[in-house]
C-alpha cells in the first residue's frame, strides 16, 4: 500500500473520533493492554510525562517537549488530533515519523490487530509507543486523547502528570458536572508521581486533592504558585510575541500569543520545578523553547498568524473554555477600529449556542462547515446566529468562505478562521494549494 492508502485503511477500519465523534469512542483499556503486551510494553523503555485537561494540553505538551528537546534530549511527542497529516501526532524532536514506518506497521501487524477491532486512537497509541521505543527516545511527552482514567494513554507510569484545566467538553462521556469531569481526568494521577494542576475551582480542587492523597502523589496547584507575574504583547526583532515577567525565570518571550497562553505558561513554568530535579534545564532552554516552540515541534493553529495585510489568524479553540479567551481577543480587534471578518463553523457535539453567544456583533461573518461528518451545517449555524444578532452569509465549505473573506477584506482588516479544529484543518489543507494571492504568505 502507498502511504495515502494506508492512512485511508486506518480511517476506514478503525473509526476516527475526529471524523465521526462518539461512534468511535471505545470505553475501557482491555484492547490497549492486549496491544501493549503484543509489543512488549514499549512505553516502559523510556521516561514519560502525561498531560491531560480540557484545554491547553496541546500547547503545554509542545512547549514542555521543546524545552526538553533544547537540553539535548531525544524527545518523543504524542498529541491529537492532527490537522493535515496523520503523522503530526507522532514526532521525535519535532520530526514526524516516516511515512514508510506507518506503512510497515500496518502491513506487518494488521493480521494481529484486525481481529481485536481496536479504535483508531488505541491503534495510534500503540504505534506511537512502539516507535518511540525503537527510536530510543529519552523521554516522551504524552497528551491524553479524551478524559484520562479510561484513556488508552493511561497505561504509562510517568515521571510527572499535568492536568491543565477543567471545563465542559465531551460531557456525554466524562460527566455533566465539573466534578465528574475532573474525576475522569484525575485518573491519570499515579502512585507517588508528582502532579501539577494548572487551573481549578472549589468544585474540582477537592477532587484532585482527594485523588492525590489516595495515591500519595505530591500535588502542586499552579494558581497557588504564580510564576507569571505579568504579560503583554511585544515586538521583538520584528516578531509579535507575548512577553512574560516571571517570578523565577526572568523575562520570557512566547511565540504563542493567545490570551489562554498566560495560564498555560504559568502551568508550564510550575512543571519545571519538578522536571529540573530529573533533567538539567537551563534558563536558555526555557527562553529559546518558548520563543521557537512552533518551529521546534510543528505546533500549528494556536492563534496562528498566517499572513499580514490583511492579518489572517486561525485558532483551533472549539469549546466554551477556549472561547472565553478567544472571544475577548476578537472583541478587542472588533472594537479597535479595524474591520473583522470571521470564518466560522463548529462540530455538532459542542455547545454551539454558548460559544456563539460570546461572538462580537461588530464582525462580518462567513458561516461554513468542515469536511467531516461531525460538522454542523452552515445553515444551522446561520440560524443560531440570528438569535444573537450576528450577521453573515453561508458557504458550503471552508475554502469558499475563506476566499469570500479575503476578497472582501482591505489591507488593514483582520480575518479570523476557527470555531473548530476541523475548520482550521480544512483551511490549512486549502492553503497548501498556494493560490496566487497567497504565494508570499
Amino acid at each position: 500500500m502507498t502511504y495515502e492508502e494506508t492512512i485511508q485503511y486506518l480511517f476506514n477500519s478503525a473509526p476516527l473520533f475526529q471524523h465521526v465523534g462518539g461512534a468511535a469512542y471505545k470505553e475501557g483499556l482491555s484492547t490497549t493492554h492486549i496491544l501493549d503486551a503484543h509489543f512488549n510494553h514499549p512505553h516502559n523503555q523510556y521516561k514519560t510525562i502525561h498531560i491531560a485537561g480540557t484545554n491547553g494540553k496541546g500547547s503545554c505538551a509542545h512547549t514542555i517537549a521543546a524545552i526538553l528537546q533544547h537540553t539535548g534530549l531525544k524527545v518523543g511527542l504524542y498529541t491529537s488530533p492532527h490537522l493535515v497529516d496523520f503523522r503530526e501526532r507522532i514526532r521525535i524532536n519535532g520530526e514526524m515519523m516516516p511515512q514508510q514506518y506507518v506503512i510497515d506497521f500496518v502491513e506487518e501487524e494488521r493480521s494481529f490487530f484486525e481481529p481485536l477491532h481496536p479504535s483508531f486512537f488505541e491503534l495510534t497509541t500503540a504505534l506511537a509507543f512502539k516507535y518511540f521505543a525503537e527510536q530510543h527516545v529519552d523521554v516522551a511527552v504524552i497528551e491524553v486523547g479524551l478524559g484520562g482514567r479510561l484513556d488508552c494513554t493511561n497505561i504509562i507510569n510517568p515521571i510527572l502528570s499535568v492536568i491543565t484545566n477543567i471545563s465542559f467538553d465531551h460531557t456525554q462521556f466524562l460527566g455533566s458536572t465539573l466534578a465528574q469531569i475532573a474525576s475522569e481526568k484525575a485518573g491519570i494521577i499515579k502512585h507517588k508521581v508528582p502532579v501539577i494542576i494548572g487551573e481549578c475551582n472549589a468544585e474540582t480542587r477537592s477532587v484532585f486533592e482527594h485523588k492525590a492523597h489516595e495515591v500519595e502523589a505530591p500535588i502542586l496547584f499552579a494558581e497557588d504558585n504564580k510564576e507569571v507575574l505579568s504579560s503583554e504583547f511585544s515586538d521583538l526583532y520584528g516578531h509579535k510575541l507575548r512577553h512574560y515577567t516571571t517570578r523565577s525565570f526572568g523575562d520570557i518571550y512566547g511565540e504563542l500569543t493567545g490570551e489562554c497562553q498566560i495560564k498555560n505558561a504559568n502551568t508550564i513554568l510550575c512543571t519545571l520545578h519538578s522536571l529540573s530535579k530529573i533533567f538539567s534545564v537551563t534558563h536558555e532552554d526555557i527562553t529559546y523553547a518558548f520563543e521557537h516552540v512552533c518551529e521546534m515541534t510543528g505546533l500549528r493553529g494556536r492563534w496562528q498568524i498566517l499572513q499580514e495585510h490583511p492579518t489572517i489568524i486561525c485558532d483551533t479553540g472549539h469549546n466554551t473554555g477556549g472561547w472565553q479567551y478567544l472571544a475577548h481577543q476578537l472583541a478587542q480587534i472588533a472594537t479597535s477600529g479595524n474591520k473583522l471578518h470571521i470564518v466560522f463553523g463548529m462540530a455538532s457535539d459542542k455547545d454551539i449556542e454558548r460559544v456563539m453567544s460570546t461572538l462580537p456583533h461588530e464582525a462580518c461573518y462567513y458561516w461554513t462547515k468542515a469536511s467531516v461528518k461531525r460538522a454542523t451545517s452552515e445553515q444551522t449555524i446561520a440560524n443560531i446566529a440570528t438569535k444573537y444578532d450576528l450577521h453573515g452569509k453561508t458557504y458550503s465549505n471552508v475554502a469558499e468562505a475563506y476566499e469570500a473573506a479575503v476578497n472582501n477584506a482591505s489591507t488593514n482588516d483582520y480575518i479570523y478562521v476557527g470555531g473548530s479544529s476541523f475548520i482550521v484543518a480544512d483551511l490549512l489543507r486549502y492553503k497548501q494549494t498556494a493560490l496566487p494571492h497567497e504565494e508570499n504568505t
